[in-house]
C-alpha cells in the first residue's frame, strides 16, 4: 500500500530533476549504480559505528534514485527489460548492506546477539519475500497479492526508526528504543507476507494445474 501511492507521489515531485539529469547527458543506468552505491557506502561506514542519524541521512538521499532512474527511463522512452533487472537485483544489494550494517553494528559495539540476528533475519526474510513473487511469476503464476510489509514499508520503518534512534547522539532521550521495535516489527511482517505468498503461490499453482488437467480430460 504505502508503495502504491508514495510511489506516485514522490514520482510526480522527482519528475523535474529526472530531466533535469536527461538535459545534462545522465543515464538511468547511471542513476541507479551510483544512487545503489551511495545506500550501501552510508549503510556499511555510519551504521557499523552507531551513527544511525547521519547514516539515515545519507542513505535517504540516495534512495531516492530508485524513483529517478525509472522516471528517467520512461520519459526517454526506453524502459527495458535490462533496466528493470538491474534496478531490481541493485535494490537486493541496497537493502542487504542496510540490514548488514545494524547487524555488524549489534555484533559488535552494539552488544545484542539477539539484535544482531533479528537483523540478519531481516535482511534475509526480505530477499525471501521478493524471490518467491519473482519465482512465482516466472513460472507463470500472477501470484495477486503483496501481503503485509512490502519492501517500501521494510525501507521506511528501518530507516525512520534508524534516524530517530540516532538522536540519542544529540541528547534526545528515550529514542534509542525505537531501533530494536522497529527490527521486530519488520521480522514478524516479513515473515507474514512471506507466508501470504506462499499460500498464494500454492493456491494459484493448484488451480493452473486443475485447470491443466481438466483441459486434458476434455479433450
Amino acid at each position: 500500500m504505502l508503495n502504491k501511492y508514495a510511489r506516485a507521489f514522490f514520482t510526480r515531485v522527482l519528475t523535474p530533476f529526472a530531466a533535469l539529469l536527461i538535459r545534462i547527458g545522465v543515464s538511468p543506468d547511471a542513476v541507479t549504480l551510483v544512487g545503489t552505491g551511495g545506500v550501501v557506502a552510508g549503510a556499511l561506514i555510519f551504521y557499523p559505528q552507531g551513527e544511525f542519524f547521519w547514516g539515515t541521512v545519507v542513505i535517504t538521499l540516495f534512495v531516492f534514485s530508485d524513483l529517478i532512474d525509472g522516471n528517467m527511463a520512461r520519459q526517454l522512452g526506453r524502459s527495458s527489460r535490462w533496466g528493470a533487472f538491474l534496478d531490481s537485483t541493485l535494490d537486493r544489494v541496497a537493502d542487504s548492506a542496510i540490514f548488514g550494517g545494524l547487524a555488524l553494528w549489534y555484533a559488535g559495539r552494539g552488544d545484542s546477539l539477539a539484535l544482531c540476528a533479528m537483523a540478519i533475519f531481516c535482511l534475509a526474510s526480505g530477499q525471501v519475500v521478493s524471490y518467491t513473487k519473482a519465482r512465482g511469476e516466472a513460472i507463470g503464476l500472477p501470484v495477486a497479492v503483496n501481503g503485509l510489509v512490502e519492501r517500501a514499508e521494510r525501507l521506511v520503518i528501518t530507516l525512520v526508526a534508524c534516524g530517530l534512534s540516532g538522536l540519542h547522539a544529540f541528547g534526545v532521550p528515550g529514542v534509542e528504543v525505537l531501533l530494536p521495535i522497529a527490527l521486530w516489527i519488520v521480522g514478524i511482517g516479513s515473515a507474514v507476507t512471506l507466508g501470504q505468498r506462499v499460500v498464494t503461490v500454492r493456491r494459484e499453482s493448484a488451480e493452473a494445474d486443475a485447470a491443466v488437467a481438466q483441459g486434458g480430460n476434455s479433450a
